[in-house]
C-alpha cells in the first residue's frame, strides 16, 4: 500500500508511522532521512542536494522530486511505502502521481491548542538526552532518569510553535484540498490516546 501522512509538528506521525509500516511491511521515508540517505550515499540528486544543504539554501523541488522518484524505485518499496514530510505543495503531489500515486492520504488532526500544549510542556534532559513532558513530571527541572537539568529546546517555545504551525496550515491547505478532490484522504483524530489513532488509521486502510 501507497500512503502519505499530512499532519502539523508533534501530531505523532512519526510514532503511527513506525507502527503502520511494522504492520504493513513498507518503508517509513522521511525527508530528512531521504536526504541525509541520498547525501551520504552520494547519489546524482544526492549531490546535487548537498551543495544546497552545506549553504543553507532550501532544496528545490526539482532535486526533492528526483531524490523520492531514486527513493521508491528501491526493492524495499516494491510493497509500497509511507511518506512522511513529502510532499509539501501541490506541484510535488501532482508530481508524485506521475512516479508512484498514493492509494491513500491519512491527514492526522491535532488542534493547534493541543500541539502548543504537547510541545510547549516538552522538556529534554542535558546528559542523557531523554524527553518527558511536565505534565508526567514532579519537578519539570530535573530529569527523572538521571537527575541532571531539564531543558526546553528553542523550537519548543510558543512564538517558534505558533511560527512553524502558521507556515503547515499555508502549505497543507491546498495539499488537503487537493487529496480531497481526488478522494484519497483521510482525516483521524490525533488528539486521541496513541493506541486509538493506530486503531482509527487502520480503519480508514481497511486492515
Amino acid at each position: 500500500m501507497k500512503l502519505v501522512f499530512l499532519g502539523p509538528p508533534g501530531a505523532g506521525k512519526g510514532t503511527q508511522a513506525q507502527v503502520i509500516c511494522e504492520k504493513l511491511s513498507i518503508p517509513h521515508i522521511s525527508t530528512g532521512d531521504m536526504l541525509r540517505s541520498a547525501i551520504a550515499n552520494k547519489t546524482p540528486t544526492g549531490l546535487k542536494a548537498k551543495a544546497y544543504v552545506e549553504s543553507g539554501a532550501l532544496v528545490p523541488d526539482e532535486v526533492l522530486i528526483e531524490m523520492v522518484r531514486e527513493r521508491l524505485s528501491n526493492a524495499d518499496c516494491a510493497n509500497g511505502y509511507l511518506l512522511d514530510g513529502f510532499p509539501r505543495t501541490v506541484h510535488q503531489a501532482s508530481a508524485l502521481d506521475e512516479i508512484q500515486a498514493p492509494d491513500l492520504v491519512i491527514d492526522v488532526d491535532v488542534s493547534d491548542d493541543m500541539l502548543l500544549k504537547r510541545l510547549t510542556g516538552r522538556r529534554v534532559c542535558t546528559k542523557c538526552g531523554g524527553t518527558f513532558h511536565i505534565s508526567t513530571l514532579e519537578n519539570e527541572n530535573v530529569c527523572p532518569v538521571c537527575g541532571a537539568p531539564l531543558i526546553q529546546r528553542k523550537d519548543d517555545t510558543p512564538e517558534t510553535i505558533s511560527n512553524r504551525l502558521s507556515v503547515y496550515h499555508t502549505q497543507t491547505a491546498p495539499l488537503i484540498d487537493f487529496y480531497s478532490a481526488a478522494g484519497k484522504l483521510r482525516r483521524v483524530d490525533g488528539a486521541a490516546q496513541p493506541g486509538e489513532v493506530t486503531n482509527a488509521i487502520l480503519l480508514a486502510l481497511g486492515c
